[in-house]
């Protein structure tokens, strides 16, 4: 079988291949996959005990960092759309680059996850024999299952310039990749007994906050691609455009955050005002999710009017670790309050929030999976060329 007739690449050697374009990146992305991989032996050495999650707090890190990751990839993979599959000329130069992120940010949820899942070989089995069809979370992995598959279809159509099946391919993509994402955000949104996050909020929640990360990262993409030269006409146009559809998809989601905190604490209703409160007092939110993934890159936009894009890549930096913030505090947030409110025993102290901290195997595994997306990346940027496009007809 002759790979290259099925998807185009640069023939090269291995060392070719691994010979790095820029040391210190790949000496970060090598470190931090080497902490993945540690972090992978102790918890098969010690299982789930390797974890800081208990029976109060049952979802840590890794579950946060995999919301990271496919949220990433649904964001890139709407960033892609714009170009490939709805026809606009402007944004057909970032669709390749923008759906190769796609799939290395979901592979790279994937690794993280497989770490958290007790027994992933037997659930991908059960999956498919006993499917839970109630189950929010049986439909987001059959679902993102789906997404992938269809994301490398449309990657190879872009790949070979069949731009007719890669817009079929990238439509279904598309589609399917915003129902396990809308999905996601109904594992939360179903959760009645945590009545902070259930309602209707988080499902579309998750795809304001994907496209606005898709947006982060094809800046810091490209930004890191022509660091210190000037960008290119068409990519120059491309960004522009994106850094002002951004501006008015942070100004939603502070208007978004700004009345769930206002319907949270309104009335003092049990637990839901308790837990708000809580979140209101805390560094990670205002400096984590409002400062970093919202105000600083929303003030660049206003104050270059959607010009600045080279500014615009280090304010995504930033957003990116508000992002990360987000994705955290979401996750923790979710499980504050105690179940378990009255006093069981004599001695014992009122219950109060519920404290978690990742333990160190959590923090290799979870923010190791960076490095291995970096190493997907550098890889395929050899491999491939995502910069040249064909006129869209």
């Amino acid at each position: 079988m002759d790979l290259q007739k099925i998807i185009p690449y640069k023939k090269m050697s291995l060392k070719e291949l691994l010979v790095p374009e820029n040391k210190l990146m790949a000496l970060i992305a090598v470190v931090l996959t080497t902490l993945f991989l540690i972090g992978v032996a102790i918890y098969l050495v010690h299982g789930h005990h390797a974890y800081a999650v208990t029976r109060e707090h049952p979802w840590g890190l890794l579950i946060a960092m995999y919301i990271f990751f496919v949220v990433s990839s649904t964001g890139l993979c709407i960033v892609g759309s714009f170009g490939d599959v709805f026809g606009f000329k402007d944004y057909m130069v970032v669709s390749k680059r923008a759906i190769f992120g796609s799939i290395i940010t979901i592979l790279s949820g994937f690794a993280v996850i497989a770490f958290e899942i007790g027994h992933p070989v037997t659930m991908m089995i059960y999956n498919v024999l006993s499917p839970g069809l109630t189950s929010a979370i049986w439909w987001m992995g059959t679902l993102y299952g789906l997404y992938l598959t269809f994301m490398i279809i449309e990657f190879i159509f872009l790949m070979r310039n069949d731009m007719a099946r890669a817009k079929i391919f990238g439509l279904i993509g598309l589609l399917v990749g915003l129902a396990a994402h809308s999905n996601l955000g109904g594992v939360f949104g179903f959760l009645n007994a945590r009545v902070v996050s259930n309602g209707v909020f988080y499902p579309t929640y998750f795809i304001l906050t994907a496209f606005i990360t898709g947006i982060y990262l094809i800046f810091i993409m490209y930004g890191y691609k022509y660091r210190g030269q000037p960008f290119p006409d068409d990519v120059a146009k491309a960004l522009t455009n994106f850094m002002k559809i951004q501006g008015l998809l942070l100004a939603i989601l502070m208007f978004f955050e700004t009345w769930k905190m206002l319907t949270g604490v309104y009335g003092g209703m049990p637990e839901r005002a308790d837990t708000i409160i809580h979140i209101l007092h805390t560094k990670s939110f205002w400096l984590g999710e409002v400062l970093c993934g919202m105000v600083i890159p929303f003030l660049l936009i206003l104050k270059s009017k959607g010009t600045a894009i080279k500014q615009m890549v280090w304010a995504s930096v930033i957003g990116m670790v508000g992002i990360f913030y987000m994705r955290y505090d979401l996750v923790h947030d979710t499980q504050l309050f105690p179940m378990q409110t009255l006093k069981i025993r004599e001695y014992q102290l009122p219950p109060s929030f519920v404290d978690y901290f990742p333990s160190t195997a959590e923090m290799m595994i979870g923010f190791g999976a960076i490095g291995i997306c970096m190493i997907l990346y550098f890889i395929g940027t050899k491999l491939f060329d995502l910069d040249h496009m064909p006129e869209h007809h």
